[in-house]
């Protein structure tokens, strides 16, 4: 487990924020990277620029992560500290990266809007609602990590993005004060 304030070498905590695709991740990670001024990475993007796959998933249309690749590419990053790493997986990173976990949660009604909005067809979009309804992603991050660092935070709305901005914000105040 991380420890706080630099027990561990760092002067600054690292966040994971999870969950199914359209829950905002993206989104609340950028607004909270600019909020707080620290590295947003989005492991979607990362594995894309630097080819971190194994080759593409026709049925599910992604990329099929190496899970190796990428935590060698994040390991000097990550010990560093200042990062929100976002990603809709979060059981194959190393327990002591992370001292907060965040798993963003959406109404499956609203869910099935944004991911249909993105072109989710089939498998993918029921498989992903299903993900949603049965909260796949916070039982694995409960799995994966001290349940005390684990938190579910709503994201249906703008208000919701900003009230878990602020929440998340104020937490980051407060792990640097102690």
């Amino acid at each position: 487990m991380a420890q706080k304030n630099g027990i561990d070498g760092r002067k600054k905590p690292n966040l994971l924020i999870t969950g199914t695709p359209g829950t905002g991740k993206t989104t609340t990670a950028s607004a909270l990277a600019e909020a707080a001024q620290l590295r947003h990475i989005n492991i979607g993007d990362l594995v894309k620029e630097k080819n971190l796959h194994n080759g593409w998933d026709e049925q599910f249309e992604c990329y099929i992560i190496n899970e190796d690749l990428v935590c060698d590419e994040l390991e000097d990053m990550m010990e560093e500290g200042g990062n929100i790493v976002d990603h809709h997986g979060c059981d194959f990173f190393p327990e002591r990266w992370f001292d907060r976990v965040v798993v963003l949660q959406t109404e499956n009604s609203l869910l099935y809007d944004r991911l249909a909005t993105r072109g989710y067809t089939g498998s993918k979009l029921s498989n992903n609602i299903e993900c949603e309804i049965f909260q796949v992603l916070l039982e694995e991050a409960k799995e994966s990590y001290q349940e005390e660092i684990v938190v579910a935070l709503r994201s249906d709305s703008i208000d919701d993005l900003n009230n878990n901005v602020s929440t998340l914000s104020d937490w980051l105040r407060s792990w640097n004060m102690s």
